[in-house]
């Protein structure tokens, strides 16, 4: 049983729940060219982004740095980690999304706060997102995460460099869907939220597991079979 693996899982996404709950209740609908901290949209992608890449290069060494379920999973189909070895990190990645939503709980957030930095879905063009398009959405931004970790973690062995790149991919996501799905690209980044603040956010919790997990298994699968040989991948995603 890795214990140090299980460790660095959960410290991982708990910094992610924590550091980007926190960023959308400070940013949330702040324009970017207002004066000092409104960032708005940047500020919260940005937020995102550092923390995967900082703890991306702290954490790639003992576990590979997942953080992600759908990232777990995809390693697992393609043979780079075993069953036990995936179920226990997506574990520890549930129980540290979980933990840092209950905490800022206790910091003071409300459970609307903490609803407010649940992934969902939002508009395009003044005009709702709808479940098929969000799904699309989730995929297609996971995907692209999962192809950068890919080619930076499990192909190129980058090591800890491989933060700066994965964590750029989280940032051009958020900027891209963060206001038509939150840009989850994790369900653990939801489940954790959601299973606190409840309500509406506990019936999409379907969209942003099959979203992202079918987005990082084909873009594990396309870069496996297609992209990467062999003696370019690692046999382990650590």
């Amino acid at each position: 049983m890795d214990l140090k693996g299980f460790a660095a899982e959960f410290v991982g996404t708990f910094a992610l729940c924590f550091v980007g709950i926190a960023a959308i209740e400070h940013f949330a609908g702040q324009p970017a060219e207002a004066a000092g901290s409104s960032l708005g949209l940047l500020g919260i992608a940005l937020a995102h982004g550092l923390t995967i890449g900082c703890f991306v290069a702290a954490t790639i060494h003992v576990s590979g740095a997942q953080f992600n379920p759908a990232v777990s999973i995809g390693l697992l189909i393609t043979g780079k980690q075993d069953v036990k070895r995936a179920g226990f990190f997506i574990i520890a990645q549930v129980l540290g999304a979980l933990l840092a939503s209950l905490l800022l709980m206790v910091v003071g957030l409300s459970r609307s706060d903490i609803g407010a930095g649940t992934p969902a879905l939002g508009e395009l063009n003044g005009e709702p997102i709808t479940v098929t398009g969000g799904l699309l959405v989730e995929v297609v931004l996971t995907f692209f995460l999962m192809f950068v970790i890919w080619g930076s973690a499990v192909s190129a062995k980058l090591g800890g460099v491989a933060g700066i790149f994965i964590g750029g991919a989280v940032t051009l996501d958020i900027l891209a869907g963060g206001p038509l799905t939150g840009a989850a690209m994790n369900p653990a980044r939801h489940l954790g939220p959601a299973l606190v603040a409840g309500g509406d956010h506990l019936g999409a919790i379907w969209l942003y597991w099959v979203g992202p997990v079918v987005g990082a298994a084909l873009a594990a699968l396309v870069c496996h079979h297609f992209v990467y040989t062999e003696a370019d991948e690692k046999t382990d995603a650590s």
